[in-house]
């Protein structure tokens, strides 16, 4: 007689659920996705400022989720408004960006501590990043992306969160990191 299979006992890896307002953030993610291959749910611009708790919560009714799920809202902080919004939301974890997304980038390739706008922003990455475009990603950023991703942890630590500059998306980079040491 066959015995049935035996379940090897793998451990059910927890899922990234992310909320995100733009292409530039959900692109991002969906590569980080690739290179991590960890669960990672996005939605993206649905909600956009328009995120709240129950938003969050009814999405993830339709999801399969565990425990140990984590949540992530990727957001610009340029607009005091959001921020507040965001702030109010209970047990998700903030990944805000001053004045964009960009400056995540823009630390892949140098440092960054003197106030920038948002076109600013995208201006110093371009020259970095020939014909850079808000939600694109080539081969010169993947490779600066992988390549210096310690340098740009180390330099979004060192700037004041909240203000501009500032960005703390290295902590979401940080998570996947552990999940894929284990």
């Amino acid at each position: 007689m066959r015995k049935g299979r035996q379940s090897k006992g793998k451990e059910i890896r927890p899922t990234f659920f992310v909320f995100c307002e733009g292409e530039t953030e959900e692109t991002y993610v969906k590569f980080l996705r690739s290179q991590y291959r960890v669960p990672v749910e996005i939605d993206a611009k649905i909600a956009g400022n328009r995120i709240t708790a129950k938003y969050i919560s009814n999405y993830k009714q339709q999801k399969i989720t565990h425990p140990k799920d984590t949540t992530f809202l990727i957001y610009d902080c340029d607009v005091q408004v959001i921020v507040d919004k965001l702030q109010k939301i209970n047990k998700v974890n903030l990944l805000l960006s001053n004045p964009c997304f960009e400056l995540w980038y823009l630390l892949h390739f140098q440092e960054q501590k003197a106030e920038l706008t948002t076109d600013e922003c995208v201006k110093k990455l371009s020259t970095h990043i020939p014909n850079y475009v808000k939600g694109s990603f080539d081969k010169i950023l993947e490779t600066k992306i992988i390549k210096n991703k310690e340098t740009a942890i180390v330099r979004a630590r060192k700037i004041v969160e909240l203000k501009n500059p500032s960005t703390n998306v290295y902590v979401f980079v940080e998570e996947l990191d552990k999940i894929k040491e284990k």
